[in-house]
């Protein structure tokens, strides 16, 4: 396995190590449960509720009767006089109700009662006169009263002491270890005034949530616990009297003390909270739950209200704005906590219990561990958005089957912990990755600023190139450059000596050629190749080309002065450029291919900078070049070489340099004497008058550029071996006559 397959693998470790630590910590904050948490998975169980709320179904047998506006306008304010509260009892009674159950407190001896009467300094005298009126006690009439009917008091929590206990009337039955210590206790109840706590047929705590608790009523305890034991909830009690069943069974888990499971009654189960509430399954408030007061206190029987009352559960509240007992459902409603009693008992009539146990709590967080694995492992090994299409599809099923489970088996699953879990997870990572990406980029960013320009990375990143395979045509300029005197180089040093070397050199070139705005193609052995005006335009690429070859010239001049060169041969470079047209792209295979060029162009660069060492000069260019370049660049006509594998021959030109010397009166004098000189050739003037005149060139030469020097001892060595062609009348120089006699 090479080294970037195992850093990728280390990488994407690295990656999963991550995402696992995140799925992990997530795991710990739900386990903590925090404020933040809750309320969110409530809003949501909220939200389920108000999507698909329970129907109201009118032939259920409970009712409430409700001392609203109306019946306080025409019976008086609360608190009624007792008499009158049990005229309302034997009227309901008479009705045929089932259970009577009052969702309001009588804590206090009547204030109506003539015998309280008799104790006030300001009615005494008025009183005095009635017979037996110290014997008239309401609170005696009421408790008689009730004594006929199955009718259930309140009792209410308070945070204070209260010297009279409250003595539950239903047997509390326990299986389990001890379930009932775990419930929701309260510190002391409120008691119903004597002699009524004893003649009720039951007692229930009137409250829908404990002690202190403000905001949406979700869960309401069935069963309460304090100091004088269990108390069920008005609801619950109101049931086990219209049943007529003595007793409830709370049942509580067999391995684990002070867990609660379910409550039964008759044939009647409820499936409770380990502390003994039950989730409420809420639907909209309806007017017909409500009997008015004010209508059953009428004398005559009426067939239809008796139709309404009959064998029903009556609860007994008040909605008047003035008596403070409003709260807010699951729904959004607010209702008197009475309606709150009455939906409690229509649910657990109906069986539409909603549930949630430790199981579901279990398959929550194995949702989010698993949409964290989903959401980690993709993108470790496909990305940001693979990671985000895989955890959307795996959040709407989590979603889905939450739904699904709400629908058919009320079960109340959560899903925003596992889904704002989740994106919580793709988030972060989404963030290390794009750190992990940036850094690599930067990485990538300084590997390819070695093969272009920086401003070229630049536009091609505001460009948005894309890599993919295939290329097109356009006009590049091409550029080969190699060492020259390797060979006697590579004798006198190591391998790894030379190794180190070349990179030395090579950077110090390829520095010069992306200063340039130019593209390292390839390091071949001892040889670079380079291009221009791709993958970017370069205006003047021919230019760029020909400043960059002189630039590397001058970099090598202070390279073989280096202290790296002590004691070693001097190293010299022969490069050759050339402009033309060819195909540009990324070519290989599918899996792996190399942004380069092919074409004729490359081709003949190629032999151009073979032709250096022959023309016995270090920078030659083609006519290509020269044209685009000949009022910006010093050059001197060479002639024309032979090109291997071509028929054609390639006029060339040295390139002496850049657009300042091409302006100095110097270079012009030399210019013109070089035109001579390559007349007198072109015409075959005898030997000696061509010597004369190169002598006359190197003498102007070695003040411009000492390298023509030996440009023209070649040229004045070598002038037999010119011929002229016969067509073109054109200077040509031969390969093979070169080859048989090389240069020194």
């Amino acid at each position: 396995m090479t080294g970037k397959p195992k850093e990728r693998i280390g990488r994407r470790r690295a990656f999963q190590l991550v995402g696992l630590g995140l799925i992990l910590f997530g795991c710990f904050i739900r386990v903590l449960d925090p404020y933040p948490v809750r309320m969110t998975r409530l809003i949501y169980f909220d939200i389920l509720q108000r999507l698909s709320p329970r129907e109201y179904n009118p032939d259920l047998p409970v009712r409430v009767v409700d001392i609203d506006e109306q019946s306080l306008a025409n019976w008086g304010q609360w608190p009624w006089p007792r008499t009158l509260v049990a005229q309302l009892v034997k009227n309901l009674g008479e009705y045929g109700a089932a259970a009577i159950a009052f969702d309001m407190l009588f804590i206090e001896p009547d204030r109506f009662s003539p015998s309280r009467l008799l104790s006030d300094p300001a009615l005494a005298g008025i009183l005095t006169a009635e017979r037996n009126a110290e014997k008239l006690d309401n609170d005696v009439s009421f408790g008689l009263e009730i004594a006929n009917w199955p009718v259930v008091l309140g009792a209410a929590a308070r945070p204070s002491h209260e010297d009279r206990p409250v003595t539950p009337l239903a047997g509390i039955i326990e299986i389990g270890e001890a379930p009932t210590a775990g419930l929701v206790t309260v510190p002391n109840w409120t008691p119903p005034a004597p002699p009524l706590d004893r003649s009720a047929a039951g007692i229930g705590g009137v409250n829908v949530s404990p002690l202190g608790g403000m905001g949406i009523i979700r869960r309401v305890p069935v069963l309460w616990g304090g100091p004088d034991g269990t108390l069920p909830g008005l609801g619950i009690e109101a049931l086990r009297v219209a049943l007529g069943e003595p007793i409830i069974i709370a049942e509580g888990s067999q391995d684990e003390a002070g867990i609660m499971l379910a409550v039964e009654v008759g044939d009647f189960r409820l499936p409770t909270t380990e502390n003994g509430e039950v989730w409420v399954r809420y639907r909209r408030d309806n007017p017909n739950l409500y009997l008015s007061a004010d209508g059953i206190m009428q004398p005559p029987d009426n067939p239809n209200l008796r139709a309404e009352i009959e064998g029903r559960i009556i609860l007994v509240g008040t909605s008047a704005a003035g008596l403070f007992d409003m709260h807010q459902t699951a729904l959004g409603e607010s209702v008197p906590g009475v309606s709150i009693h009455a939906q409690l008992l229509e649910q657990i009539l109906t069986g539409e219990m909603l549930s949630r146990s430790d199981v579901t709590a279990a398959l929550e967080l194995l949702s989010f561990v698993s949409l964290g694995l989903v959401v980690t492992v993709v993108m470790s090994r496909f990305g940001a958005v693979a990671s985000f299409v895989a955890g959307g599809v795996s959040a709407a099923i989590v979603l889905g089957v939450s739904w699904l489970a709400f629908q058919n088996q009320l079960v109340l699953f959560d899903v925003t912990f596992p889904l704002l879990g989740g994106m919580a997870n793709f988030g972060l990572l989404a963030g290390y990755l794009f750190i992990s990406t940036e850094r690599e980029k930067r990485v990538i960013r300084q590997v390819f600023s070695h093969y272009v320009a920086p401003e070229i990375l630049d536009e091609m990143e505001r460009s948005g190139h894309q890599l993919q395979l295939g290329g097109e045509t356009q006009e590049i300029t091409v550029m080969f450059s190699d060492i020259r005197g390797f060979t006697p180089l590579s004798e006198s040093v190591s391998a790894t000596d030379l190794v180190a070397l070349l990179n030395q050199l090579f950077s110090k070139i390829g520095d010069q050629i992306l200063q340039e705005r130019g593209t390292i193609d390839k390091f071949i052995g001892d040889a670079v190749m380079a291009f221009w005006n791709a993958p970017v335009p370069v205006a003047d690429h021919p230019c760029r080309a020909a400043l960059a070859a002189l630039l590397m010239r001058k970099a090598l001049v202070d390279f073989n002065a280096s202290d790296v060169m002590k004691g070693r041969p001097p190293i010299a470079l022969a490069t050759g450029c050339a402009t033309g047209r060819a195909c540009v792209g990324n070519i290989g295979s599918k899996s792996r291919f190399n942004y380069t060029v092919i074409g004729d162009v490359v081709n003949v660069a190629a032999r151009i900078e073979q032709s250096c060492r022959h023309v016995d000069y270090d920078i030659l260019v083609s006519c290509s070049v020269y044209e685009n370049t000949k009022n910006d660049m010093a050059m001197l006509e060479a002639g024309f070489v032979e090109l291997k594998g071509r028929t054609d021959l390639e006029p060339v030109y040295v390139l002496v340099g850049n657009q300042e010397m091409l302006a100095t009166p110097a270079f012009q004098k030399l210019e013109a004497t070089h035109k001579t000189l390559i007349t007198a050739i072109r015409n075959r003037q005898p030997h000696e008058q061509i010597e004369d005149i190169c002598v006359d060139c190197v003498a102007q030469a070695q003040h411009i550029e000492p390298g023509l020097q030996r440009f023209y001892y070649a040229l004045s060595s070598r002038a037999a071996d010119f011929r002229s062609d016969t067509q073109s009348n054109q200077l040509v120089f031969s390969h093979q006559e070169q080859e048989r006699k090389p240069s020194a």
